[in-house]
């Protein structure tokens, strides 16, 4: 499937802002599971001062804003052909080894409730009915949209709110995984809806390490797993170390981010 994506994501400042850098991990790789066919960045109010891999294999660019700007602006555009439709990404390993995937962070550390949820995981080589039934379980005690969450939000909180987003279901899929024994890791990318083109933000979704199939990813919110409608573009533990853009800047100035995301069939 040929998918064109187009993404924007514009920080605007009431003030010009001293210093600003951002790490931008918006770049598709191409593998047997997709194509980049074409992809191109626009950086506006910023300039990209390095590209390179990260310890993840994620494609990551340094943009520093440009002296007293009042905004900046990326824009990220391309076509991807997707070839895989059953969710099973498989044994394609980086430099990071799989006891790296069992460790938690702060935002994916077990609680109380993920202890719960865990006891549902009795294979710790992967058994896929207990996935999936594991997935089925975390979108019943956390609807979508049911609680107001953010991007520090941890795995534990949205449980305990019983409400979150694609960001809180993968971290919670992921955390009673590791608290279970299972590597498991988190992946941004995006989505095409079959009944819209523009959406609110990219997407996420989940991966857990079966001994024999290899990387198996889970979308937790849609009930599915990933299909040739997705696009990967970032992995990490959890949602800080696969975020699109993360940074940091220096001033007084108040920030204001609007984001759109089309992702539409060739």
């Amino acid at each position: 499937m040929k998918l064109r994506i187009r993404h924007t994501t514009k920080y605007a400042y009431d003030a010009p802002v001293i210093y600003g850098l951002q790490q931008v991990r918006l770049k598709p790789g191409t593998d047997k599971h997709q194509t980049v066919n074409n992809w191109a960045v626009e950086v506006n109010g910023g300039v990209e001062e390095l590209a390179f891999l990260d310890q993840f294999q994620n494609q990551c660019m340094l943009i520093q804003a440009q002296e007293s700007a009042d905004a900046i602006e990326l824009i990220v555009a391309g076509e991807v052909e997707t070839h895989s439709s059953d969710g099973i990404y498989g044994t394609i390993y980086g430099c990071v080894p799989l006891w790296h995937f069992l460790q938690p962070t702060p935002r994916t550390q077990a609680g109380p409730g993920i202890v719960r949820l865990a006891k549902m995981i009795t294979d710790t080589s992967g058994s896929l009915d207990e996935l999936h039934a594991l997935s089925h379980a975390i979108l019943d005690a956390v609807p979508y949209g049911q609680a107001a969450t953010d991007v520090t939000t941890t795995a534990e909180q949205a449980l305990k709110a019983g409400g979150g987003v694609c960001q809180d279901h993968a971290q919670i899929f992921i955390a009673t995984l590791r608290h279970a024994g299972i590597p498991a890791r988190y992946v941004s990318g995006y989505l095409m809806m079959d009944d819209q083109i523009d959406q609110d933000a990219t997407h996420a979704w989940a991966e857990a390490h079966i001994d024999s199939l290899g990387w198996v990813a889970f979308d937790v919110s849609n009930g599915i797993s990933p299909d040739e409608r997705y696009v990967r573009v970032a992995t990490g533990r959890d949602s800080k170390e696969a975020a699109p853009i993360s940074g940091m800047r220096m001033g007084s100035a108040l920030e204001t981010m609007s984001v759109t995301v089309q992702v539409q069939q060739q």
